[in-house]
């Protein structure tokens, strides 16, 4: 529990790389895969900095046998190796082991255009690493300095004469830091390089994985327009014109597009500034997307050619579309260190005003990839209206066996498809209520149960059909019950017992089962029936946060984490008491949930554990109980 006392005692000031270790998430975007390989992408992208400004030509990336550390050079000129004044340290020394110092805030002085704006990737990986070591080739000599998480672990010292100029640096990620189990996915290295030396003409990129002894050089003269037709390829889905279109303009912000229609029914765009790749997009990219669809508007009334008997949107214009941009600012402003999204608001503008004359002018000239592009537009707005009313008339169907003598406390789904459509049987109206929030209304159905149902192991069949919960439940499934049961009449093909993740959930969830197995045996056996997966814990670690099924699960992911790290542990009390959106995250979203199937694969052995478990001879259940003791610690009481 917190003091009532906050003095100035209570304030801690955070010195050199300290901030960067206590909140790693902050600067690398978190402790997984990602931010693992963000170290690696800070340290090529000083390098590319150095070709975008002319001043190298080749970098070297290699991947040690370990799988856990990297050597990155350049032949640039070489980090300054000289000493600072004021501040009595060579400047290689004060660029890695502090935060906000480089040569890249004087727009233009050093650098015209860099992926590297705030002096803190090279120190951030410095911070994070067990070990760092730089090599710098300048003034005729080869120079050494290492560091161990952030402070050095050597001087500056000279190693002799050498020729050129150049810059090496080797460095492993602490495993205090991300555990000792991420490594660097060779893969992931190998094409996140592959598509620099698309992005800048005259690199010479070499990539060396000494775990499988491979060695490759990318070179692509190209440029993007290459980069175009690979990612075309590799997706699968043929273009539905002749050529793509490519624009490059270098007055002022420096903007490359390339982009071609395709079959397939997803827009596709990657986009990059000053060569660092921008996944969430930004003004750049809303730029592309509106210069794009006013161009195409134009030329359709200009030329007459807009389809008849249908209304156009931005997303019919833009299906099939795999794009390339890739802009060049003096200034970029991003969102966070990352690097993620640009957020320049005059680049939209920019952006706008140079791809709708080319592009309008491009379609004027080029009459045969017009009428293609036109073609796959006015297919794309019918075939999107065609949907729409396909799903009207659907909806305007009353079936008996979808909407009679349904329970009015089940909040039902809007498609009449069964097989996309789920029911959530859920625990308590607390439990549904947020359930009801938080579900795809389309496809998801709840229904909430109150109390615990009847033990149908020890009830009779007029028993069962009287239960006023269980008649609920085969209701709502509307495929009858014992001889009248009909496949043809389910209602959804997934029914998904979600319950608290604690001993009484589980019970509910036995007592379901016991149910549907004795009285609806084919729901089981056709695997209709699932069983969800809520999380018991929620661990906030740093930035992340991470989500626990049980104790074992939890101390799992404790053990993982750094040492030095402070988690924030919730125990969730029943699926009530979460929040309608961690519910959808967790165990809604079909995207990231994960579920049980229910399967039964010896029958015999199926019913004599229910008839131990469920039935009316308790001393069959106190010897199942005894046996097993040694399991029960892990149980809540």
């Amino acid at each position: 529990m917190a003091r009532e006392s906050y003095t100035a005692k209570d304030i801690q000031v955070l010195e050199g790389l300290e901030p960067v270790r206590r909140r790693p998430g902050m600067y690398i975007g978190g402790l997984d895969r990602t931010g693992y390989h963000h170290l690696l992408w800070e340290i090529v992208d000083n390098s590319v900095d150095e070709v975008i400004n002319g001043f190298a030509d080749s970098i070297w990336v290699t991947l040690h046998k370990d799988g856990q550390s990297a050597t990155v050079i350049d032949n640039g000129r070489g980090i300054p190796v000289d000493v600072m004044t004021r501040h009595r340290k060579p400047a290689l020394e004060i660029i890695l082991t502090t935060l906000h110092a480089g040569g890249k805030f004087d727009a233009g002085k050093v650098y015209s255009h860099s992926g590297g704006l705030h002096g803190v990737g090279s120190s951030v990986v410095c911070a994070l690493s067990e070990i760092l070591t730089a090599r710098v080739k300048r003034d005729g000599k080869l120079w050494e300095q290492s560091f161990a998480r952030g402070k050095p672990k050597t001087k500056l010292k000279s190693l002799g004469r050498a020729k050129g100029t150049s810059t090496e640096i080797y460095f492993k990620p602490d495993s205090e830091i991300f555990g000792p189990k991420l490594s660097f996915d060779s893969k992931l290295v190998r094409d996140v390089l592959e598509a620099k030396t698309y992005l800048h003409k005259g690199l010479r990129l070499t990539f060396v994985d000494e775990q499988t002894g491979e060695t490759v050089e990318f070179s692509h003269q190209g440029g993007i327009d290459d980069y175009l037709a690979k990612i075309i390829g590799e997706r699968a889905k043929p273009a539905t014109t002749p050529q793509a279109f490519s624009l490059s303009r270098g007055n002022g912000t420096k903007i490359e597009i390339a982009m071609q229609w395709t079959e397939s029914t997803e827009e596709h765009v990657r986009s990059y500034v000053n060569g660092i790749p921008t996944g969430s997009g930004g003004t750049h990219e809303n730029g592309l997307r509106s210069g794009l669809v006013k161009a195409v508007r134009n030329y359709m009334e200009t030329t007459s050619t807009a389809p008849k008997g249908v209304t156009l949107t931005a997303e019919d214009i833009r299906e099939g579309l795999v794009a390339l941009l890739s802009v060049y600012l003096l200034t970029p402003q991003f969102q966070g260190q990352t690097k993620d999204r640009l957020n320049n608001p005059e680049v939209a503008g920019q952006v706008d005003g140079a791809v709708r004359p080319a592009l309008e002018q491009w379609l004027l000239e080029n009459k045969s990839a017009a009428e293609a592009i036109v073609a796959r537009i006015a297919l794309a707005a019918k075939a999107r209206e065609a949907s729409r009313a396909a799903a009207q008339q659907v909806s305007r169907k009353t079936a008996v066996s979808h909407r009679l003598n349904l329970p009015g406390k089940l909040a039902d789904c809007a498609s009449t498809d069964p097989e996309e459509s789920e029911l959530f049987i859920v625990e308590g109206d607390s439990a549904g209520g947020s359930a009801k929030q938080g579900r795809d209304r389309r496809t998801q159905a709840i229904l909430p149960l109150r109390g615990k149902v009847l033990n149908a192991e020890q009830a009779s069949t007029s028993k069962v059909l009287s239960n006023k919960e269980l008649q609920d439940i085969v209701s709502a499934l509307g495929c009858g019950f014992g001889e009248h049961w009909n496949e043809n009449k389910l209602r959804y093909h997934k029914i998904i017992l979600l319950m608290d993740a604690d001993s009484d959930g589980h019970h509910i969830s036995t007592l379901l089962l016991t149910f549907f197995y004795r009285h609806l045996p084919e729901l089981v056996r056709r695997g209709y029936v699932y069983i969800a997966q809520p999380p018991l814990y929620r661990i906030d670690a740093g930035k992340n946060t991470l989500w626990a099924l049980d104790d074992t699960e939890k101390e799992k992911i404790l053990a993982g984490l750094p040492k030095n790290l402070r988690p924030d542990i919730q125990r969730f009390k029943g699926l009530g008491e979460m929040m309608p959106e961690v519910l959808k995250q967790t165990t809604l979203d079909v995207k990231k949930r994960t579920l049980l199937r229910v399967v039964v694969d010896d029958d015999e052995e199926t019913d004599r554990l229910l008839g131990e478990l469920m039935g009316k001879d308790t001393q069959a259940r106190f010897r199942f109980i005894m046996e097993r003791a040694a399991e029960a610690d892990a149980l809540d009481v």
